[in-house]
């Protein structure tokens, strides 16, 4: 289990050599940007610079507010500035978002286009790399013209990972049938992840006469080591858990009822009432609660066997808990 962090949401891009370089001596194997405050790729040819070893990717890029041209100059530039450590992550957000922050259009199947997207983007890696035609042809895009002008041409690390990420069994099954890795939501438990995600992973995968181990899990974890982080992440379960796509995983605990309550208070705006319906057995299935001396021991107890990359859902900025990130990577390099 390779352990890894994620950049703030509040990351400017001048902080990020330093964040990269801190995030490498502290013995992370990889960093994660998020498209939440900023554009999640910009701090890639960074990270690329300022480290030798430090693998990085998105956690994730909205997929739906680019195309797939777009997404494949973009992995294809920093695989080659970088050596080969980007790790594409896509995922594709929810229709609100997509239609009323990024003015685009929801699809009937998301699954369905995000598999196109991914053919796609790898049609174009494969022409690149290659130089066989360009002729990709879909539902959703039609794409037939690659001039020697505008073709970057070959680089050496030419298969850059693609993960995608999401909630619910159909990203899942579609992440065991063609991607090369999946991002688990932190809003999970050991039980859906096992029951659910991980079942319709391997059904993907065998659909596509693929090995289950061909698809890597990626999991984000709630946790706290102390009171303000629990408050914190009872915070954030009641925000995640008031979305109606994401219900299932309530619903296999049998708090249905307690989704359909956050929901209406989201839907008010009473984001200060929300987190008083995440009492402490909701907590505690959904995050990880122990002090800092035990919280690898818990972590590894609570995810052995269930995933391959494990990233904190508490905030990493360099200069800061050092002493703890590292205590916590060297638990994890053992």
């Amino acid at each position: 289990m390779l352990l890894d962090a994620t950049l703030t949401y509040d990351l400017h891009l001048g902080a990020a050599p330093a964040a990269a370089r801190s995030a490498e001596n502290l013995g992370f194997n990889a960093v994660w940007t998020a498209e939440t405050r900023h554009d999640p790729f910009l701090p890639g040819p960074l990270i690329a610079e300022h480290t030798t070893r430090l693998k990085f990717g998105t956690a994730i890029a909205v997929s739906f507010a680019r195309s797939p041209a777009n997404l494949a100059y973009t992995a294809w530039d920093l695989a080659s500035a970088s050596g080969g450590r980007f790790i594409l992550g896509l995922g594709t957000q929810i229709r609100g978002h997509i239609t009323r922050r990024f003015g685009m259009a929801w699809p009937d199947s998301p699954v369905n286009k995000l598999r196109e997207q991914i053919q796609a983007i790898r049609s174009f890696w494969r022409t690149w790399q290659t130089g066989e035609r360009l002729n990709f042809r879909g539902e959703h895009y039609k794409l037939t013209l690659m001039s020697p002008f505008f073709d970057p041409g070959p680089i050496k690390n030419p298969d850059i990972p693609i993960f995608i990420a999401g909630v619910n069994t159909g990203m899942a099954a579609l992440a065991g049938e063609t991607a090369d890795g999946f991002h688990v939501h932190p809003l999970h438990s050991p039980r859906y992840l096992r029951e659910v995600l991980i079942k319709a992973i391997t059904k993907g995968a065998s659909r596509a006469g693929r090995s289950r181990s061909a698809c890597r899990i990626s999991t984000t974890v709630f946790a706290a080591t102390n009171k303000e982080e629990r408050e914190f992440i009872r915070q954030q379960i009641s925000f995640y858990a008031s979305t109606p796509s994401y219900r299932p995983v309530l619903s296999l605990h049998g708090w249905d009822d307690v989704g359909e309550a956050l929901s209406n208070l989201a839907a008010r705006q009473q984001w200060d009432e929300m987190p008083q319906l995440i009492d402490d057995t909701i907590l505690d299935t959904f995050a990880v609660i122990a002090p800092e001396s035990t919280l690898a021991g818990a972590l590894r107890d609570r995810y052995d066997g269930l995933t391959d990359r494990l990233t904190l859902y508490l905030p990493f900025q360099p200069g800061e808990r050092d002493r703890f990130w590292r205590e916590l990577t060297a638990a994890f390099n053992d």
